[in-house]
């Protein structure tokens, strides 16, 4: 064996180590959900093939050519009894671009397919797209909704960070074709975390829209926003209403955005949302819940109080730190599969059940944003569980 093709078949050697290590349960926990010790996909699970020109004869030295920075923001789906995310990859030069990575568990052995997505194009090319969520709507396509950035073509030259944020929306059937359809159009400025609801609502297609002023900024927008349009294939909101807004001195005082779809149960929508506060070290992103009347889904019927998930651990460090994020998860066999990303780097997955999650939303406390009162609600527990200790432990 010639050296070049010994160092070719050790790289291929050691990634597929990485993708086959058995994932298990972390210790502890707050019985609401199961986290696991390793993150699903990281950037070493890209393919070798996707960073390495493997040729001698234009490569000799092995080095890596086209770099991967991170995997993260995993839109989800269960398409031919496998778990299959598309996912937000980061090469080095900054540039975000999807790929589907596909596991029998979703806990572990995820795999990308050989190729990324070429997304198609409108006539204003995307600069960047991230962020996907997949959802497989009852009118028979399966739709994702990712944001498309583009330069703030009214930005000062000295001034190369301005951008403008838009809906971006594709169409497929079996994850292999993937139409492109026009962006969404509304009249809330910048758009960024819209997620298409899955079915139908009043004979309309229903969408969840974060309508924002800036980029960075909400501004006076800002919460998850509802409204109606009458076709996807040119999809128009001319009214969003918001129905979970932004609050003082909440985790989602600065802005707040939908993850993914909702998951249908006989007591209501359930909802993963993302909240954004300020701290002296900067933005922290967690995740939180909410649930919606199954009739009307714009109509929240309960919000438990705090984050849901926030980052730990080495969660907490990464490119963008202190945060997670999630855009996709799926419920199988009344096992939900809650995929999230930590701190703009790298895919993590925690296991709850339909049955948990919707007792979460519906016997937690809500926020009651006063010290004084979060004191009295947390006494009352205090109270009761110190009544029930006398009457049973010995």
């Amino acid at each position: 064996m010639s050296k070049h093709l010994e160092l070719v078949t050790k790289l291929f050697s050691e990634h597929e180590k990485l993708v086959t290590k058995k994932n298990t349960p972390a210790e502890g926990g707050n019985g609401i959900y199961q986290r696991y010790t390793l993150p699903v996909l990281t950037a070493a699970h890209a393919p070798v093939h996707w960073r390495f020109d493997l040729n001698p004869a234009t490569n000799p030295l092995l080095l890596e050519r086209i770099g991967v920075n991170a995997a993260f923001n995993s839109g989800a789906i269960v398409w031919n009894n496998k778990i299959v995310l598309v996912v937000r990859v980061e090469g080095n030069d900054r540039k975000s671009f999807f790929a589907l990575a596909e596991s029998d568990n979703g806990i572990d052995n995820f795999r990308f397919r050989d190729y990324p997505i070429e997304l198609p194009q409108t006539n204003d090319p995307d600069t960047n797209v991230y962020d996907m969520r997949l959802v497989q709507h009852e009118d028979g396509w399966i739709y994702g909704l990712f944001c498309t950035e583009r330069r703030d073509q009214n930005a000062k030259d000295f001034d190369q960070s301005a951008a403008v944020a838009q809906c971006g929306i594709v169409r497929t059937r079996d994850l292999e074709r993937w139409e492109r359809l026009p962006d969404l159009v509304t009249k809330g400025g910048q758009q960024r975390n819209v997620v298409l609801h899955p079915e139908f609502v009043n004979g309309k297609y229903a969408l969840y829209t974060r309508p924002q002023d800036g980029f960075i900024d909400a501004g006076k927008g800002g919460g998850i926003a509802w409204g109606l349009c009458d076709s996807m294939e040119r999809a128009v909101v001319d009214s969003e209403k918001i129905i979970e807004p932004k609050i003082y001195h909440t985790i989602k005082e600065v802005k707040n955005g939908q993850g993914p779809a909702p998951i249908k149960t006989e007591k209501g929508w359930l909802h993963l949302a993302h909240g954004v506060r300020n701290t002296a070290a900067g933005l922290r992103y967690v995740l939180y819940m909410f649930m919606t009347d199954l009739k009307d889904p714009s109509t929240v019927i309960y919000k438990p109080a705090g984050h849901f998930i926030a980052p730990e651990g080495e969660e907490r460090v990464g490119d963008v730190s202190n945060v997670v994020f999630s855009n996709g998860w799926i419920e199988r066999k009344g096992i939900v599969y809650i995929y999230y990303a930590s701190s703009d780097t790298r895919m993590h997955v925690a296991t709850s059940t339909v049955e948990k999650l919707v007792d979460y939303c519906m016997n937690t406390p809500e926020d009651e944003l006063k010290s004084h009162l979060s004191v009295k609600q947390r006494k009352a527990l205090i109270d009761s569980n110190l009544a029930w200790m006398k009457n049973n432990l010995k």
